[in-house]
């Protein structure tokens, strides 16, 4: 048995009643048109053999050593404009490939595929170079890996003689108001002389406004900071590029001067800084693996991979997704970010994995690149299609 597990749901709508799935399948699939079995490794259709009005109950007829899902359940999907899904309950198994069924329950999406999915082949297409990241960065749960917190640690002690007060920190949990303002916006800080009125408006739509997040309680945080001595600031947050290249503001570095006036030249080498202490825990977090891998079928939008490298199949067990790059052949590598849809495991103890692609790489034009690639081999396989789906209407053809 092969176990699925689906990880990004499509957005469905259910049909009204089963009368309405028969209906539907009558109209659309008699004469024997194919229809794919979902959660099939081998990808084996079946068609619909009879239909019975009395009881709305159906024939399928599937390839001979075909056996339904745990349940006697077997999904059936396929596109009338848009996807769609039917579960069919086996009620009687009549012989090899051969099951009576009734309709349990159906199901479309709520917008249409653009993209047609297709078979390739090793000579023509291969994934290879992952790097995946071995923890998640997640601000909704205010996760951060012990791992990057040692980091983080680390580069706080290296820097503390810069400055009076040299504090790196979570955004996550603060009551500061600035850092919390920081953390939605992802804006700096920068007070160059707390005695100078003008010091206080911002550079830029990049820099933090205290008036505007204190209102009336800015006079007496000003006053605070000059009581502990403070002559100026600069507060920027740590912006992590994730694979999926969404920036995700998750912590903050403070210099805080007593002696001397910091500068805005001094907020620049901090960036440098910050942009070097990113690819510090990118690095660390991320695990790269150089092994060829077959794509099994693909289109303009994802594919579906079969990883066979015992380093990639226990690296993707928890992974969100993952950074890779496709080459086509005699072409080179185009670099794209793959969301897990689905996970399973094939009878070889393979993992298949089902993704969608909702990112790249920073190289210009790749995806356009991938794009054009694409079209030729897309409009072959609608070619061949074509060609099919005459064969099986011809006369004396099923």
């Amino acid at each position: 048995m092969i176990n699925y597990k689906e990880r990004k749901q499509r957005f469905f709508e259910e049909f009204p009643s089963k009368g309405e799935i028969y209906a539907f399948l009558k109209a659309n699939f008699s004469g024997n048109k194919r229809l794919k079995i979902k959660f099939d490794v081998e990808e084996r259709e079946l068609f619909i053999n009879e239909f019975n009005d009395a009881d709305n109950r159906l024939i399928v007829v599937t390839p001979e050593f075909y056996e339904p899902s745990t349940g006697n359940i077997i999904i059936i999907f396929g596109l009338v404009n848009k996807y769609f899904e039917v579960e069919l309950q086996v009620v009687d198994n009549i012989g090899p490939g051969y099951f009576g069924c009734e309709v349990k329950s159906g199901r479309k999406a709520t917008t249409g595929r653009a993209d047609v999915r297709f078979k390739v082949n090793a000579d023509d297409v291969i994934a290879t170079n992952f790097r995946i990241s071995k923890h998640t960065i997640d601000m909704s749960m205010f996760t951060i890996p012990t791992s990057i917190k040692v980091i983080l640690d680390q580069f706080e002690v290296q820097n503390r003689a810069l400055c009076d007060i040299f504090e790196v920190g979570l955004l996550n949990g603060s009551k500061d108001p600035v850092i919390d303002s920081m953390r939605r916006s992802g804006k700096t800080l920068f007070i160059e002389d707390f005695s100078r009125t003008e010091s206080f408006v911002p550079m830029n739509d990049d820099f933090i406004d205290l008036k505007e997040i204190y209102a009336t309680e800015f006079p007496r945080y000003i006053a605070k900071c000059k009581e502990k001595g403070f002559k100026s600031i600069i507060t920027v947050p740590l912006m992590y590029l994730n694979d999926a290249e969404q920036s995700i503001p998750f912590a903050y570095i403070t210099m805080i001067s007593k002696e001397r006036l910091l500068t805005f030249e001094d907020v620049i080498a901090m960036k440098e800084k910050t942009f070097k202490l990113i690819d510090r825990i990118r690095d660390a977090n991320t695990v790269f693996i150089e092994a060829k891998q077959t794509i099994c079928d693909i289109s303009k939008g994802g594919a579906r991979l079969k990883i066979e490298n015992a380093d990639l199949k226990m690296a993707m067990t928890k992974a969100r997704g993952f950074v890779f790059d496709i080459v086509f052949r005699l072409q080179a590598p185009i670099t794209v970010y793959g969301e897990i849809k689905f996970t399973a495991i094939d009878e070889d103890k393979n993992a298949v994995i089902g993704i969608s692609f909702t990112g790249n790489s920073s190289r210009k034009d790749e995806m356009k690149r991938f794009f054009q690639i694409m079209q030729p081999m897309e409009l072959e396989y609608k070619k061949r299609l074509l060609i099919q789906m005459k064969g099986r209407s011809a006369p004396g053809k099923s």
